[in-house]
């Protein structure tokens, strides 16, 4: 039955919804990661339970304060004690065993064990409750206004919240570390002593449900009570890269979580692209000129312009409108002239400078039609002293 409805969801459900983005999930962003915007969003400054999201916080905290990710420690009995009343997800870490802090990271954002969070949280700061005092700060340095932790496993309590807007800052972050994206992004990890083998919790769910994944290739899934179905991820298609932040899907016997993300997923890559609205070369003002044998001068673009826009979009919508000098004098210097508005359906995505980097050619008719009323005003002027200078030497004589 439970295949069926599987079945049955990816027939009707997804072709209908594809195009509207209908998603399960209450909360969502996505981000273009090329030129970090947002595309997509769904509830996203809505404060949200995150459940295991938490953890990219507890590992990126842990790897800045960590001096050596090959020093071994030995898990303490605190780091299990109250997991399993809790309902807590665990790596399978023992109490007494010689770990290293590397398997004690990958042991957080692989099966996403709250026994290797602890774990950290214990050799690093003494006990959970100070740890979660440096997620608290690294999310104040970080400019966040609607997060707070409580715990380092992401398990439901009151004042446990964030954002996915806010998460997707932290996950920005976090994998600026070159640590912490490789680990985010593997699929597969075995501990030092060879004790443990994790596998990412979205490996698991793909495969569960032989769910197809062309552009995902790092992610974090959570799940509470109260946040539903949760999921971080990233993904790579045709060199775009994306950032995605889901909270509260709902549990249909189904990874709803993971549906929605390919689901939004396969819609930009299949609708979306990079659209050259402009190219070197292209003309983007054409101006009168002044003291120049030529008429008029046309100044090509000295750079690629690319939008991410949907697929229907062409370079016919665009129209350019040029702001600046007038028209182009021969004694013009070189440099920004004006800017060219790049408008879309009436509406301005993009201002780019205009660039004069020479070209015209002198012409002395040109100036003397071009400054008529100066040329005149000079021979006048000449004239009159001329005038002046036979008074004056009639008068000497």
């Amino acid at each position: 039955m439970k295949y069926f409805k599987y079945l049955l969801f990816l027939i009707i459900f997804i072709p209908f919804n594809i195009n509207a983005l209908e998603i399960n999930s209450k909360h969502a962003i996505l981000y273009n990661m090329n030129d970090d915007t947002v595309i997509f969003e769904k509830n996203a400054d809505e404060r949200t339970y995150i459940a295991s999201l938490t953890k990219i916080m507890t590992t990126i905290v842990a790897i800045e304060n960590i001096q050596d990710v090959n020093e071994k420690v030995i898990v303490p009995y605190e780091a299990i004690d109250g997991l399993i009343e809790a309902n807590a997800s665990v790596a399978g870490f023992n109490v007494g065993q010689e770990v290293t802090y590397l398997d004690l990271l990958y042991g957080v954002l692989l099966p996403s064990g709250a026994d290797a969070t602890k774990t950290l949280a214990y050799y690093i700061s003494g006990n959970e409750e100070e740890f979660v005092k440096l997620m608290n700060d690294k999310a104040i340095e970080l400019g966040l206004t609607n997060t707070h932790f409580v715990n380092t496993s992401g398990l439901d309590t009151d004042n446990h919240y964030s954002t996915v807007k806010e998460m997707s800052i932290i996950l920005k972050y976090a994998l600026q570390n070159p640590l912490f994206k490789q680990i985010y992004t593997s699929n597969n990890y075995t501990t030092s002593d060879n004790s443990l083998t994790f596998k990412s919790t979205l490996s698991n769910y793909l495969n569960r449900y032989n769910l197809t994944n062309n552009y995902i290739y790092g992610a974090k899934t959570g799940h509470t009570t109260k946040a539903g179905y949760c999921l971080s991820s990233i993904a790579n298609y045709d060199n775009v890269e994306y950032l995605l932040i889901t909270t509260e899907a709902n549990d249909d016997n189904l990874p709803l979580h993971v549906m929605d993300a390919l689901m939004i997923y396969d819609y930009y890559a299949s609708n979306y692209h990079y659209l050259d609205i402009i190219t070197p070369n292209d003309t983007i003002a054409t101006l009168e000129t002044k003291n120049s044998k030529e008429q008029t001068f046309q100044i090509n673009a000295n750079k690629t312009v690319s939008k991410y826009l949907n697929k229907d979009i062409t370079k016919d919508n665009f129209q350019l409108k040029y702001n600046g000098l007038e028209k182009l004098d021969y004694f013009t210097k070189k440099g920004q002239i004006g800017t060219v508005d790049i408008l879309l359906n009436n509406e301005i995505i993009d201002t780019i400078p205009v660039i004069y980097s020479g070209g015209l050619t002198f012409s002395i008719i040109s100036f003397i039609f071009d400054n008529i009323l100066i040329v005149l005003s000079l021979i006048i002027i000449l004239i009159l002293i001329i005038i002046f200078k036979k008074k004056l030497k009639f008068k000497k004589l």
